[in-house]
């Protein structure tokens, strides 16, 4: 065992662990990096729900062009999208039927279902299938529709 002064001197001065300030410090640091991270993310999760409704939309538009094509005529405003998943029970009830969605698809990413007109506002020689967006308010900046000028159009 080293008996020297030096030795002895330096052994007092050294620190088994971290000081109160020091483990605040990196606290600090640790938290300001998940608060950018998670403020980054939220921006990602918003573009992947604008995506994902925009997917569902044209998957909408696709089945009602397979359900006029299948039934002569497209769901009226009253039967609407639920007509794909169930059998219209209004006027005009289609003879040639078959369900092309599940009910659980019904709902948009921020679970507002989604929205169906026939003829439509914004294409009023078709019809309109839409997502009241984050908000769940119609007719407001945030839908997302089959029209031009929805945000996520005008974002390409």
């Amino acid at each position: 065992m080293n008996t020297s002064p030096f030795y002895r001197h330096a052994r007092k001065t050294s620190r088994r662990g971290f000081t109160l300030m020091e483990m605040i410090i990196v606290l600090t640091i640790i938290a300001l990096l998940v608060a950018l991270a998670m403020n980054t993310l939220t921006g990602v999760t918003d573009t992947a729900r604008e995506r994902a409704a925009e997917a569902n939309i044209t998957a909408f538009k696709t089945a009602l062009y397979s359900y006029q094509l299948e039934t002569g005529s497209l769901p009226t405003t009253e039967q609407g999208l639920k007509a794909l998943w169930s059998k219209p029970t209004v006027e005009p009830i289609p003879t040639r039927w078959h369900a092309m969605f599940t009910e659980d698809q019904s709902l948009d990413p921020w679970n507002h279902p989604y929205q169906y007109l026939n003829p439509g506002k914004h294409n009023p020689d078709s019809f309109d299938v839409f997502s009241m967006g984050p908000d769940g308010l119609p007719d407001t900046d945030d839908d997302i529709g089959n029209w031009a000028d929805t945000p996520a159009a005008k974002n390409q």
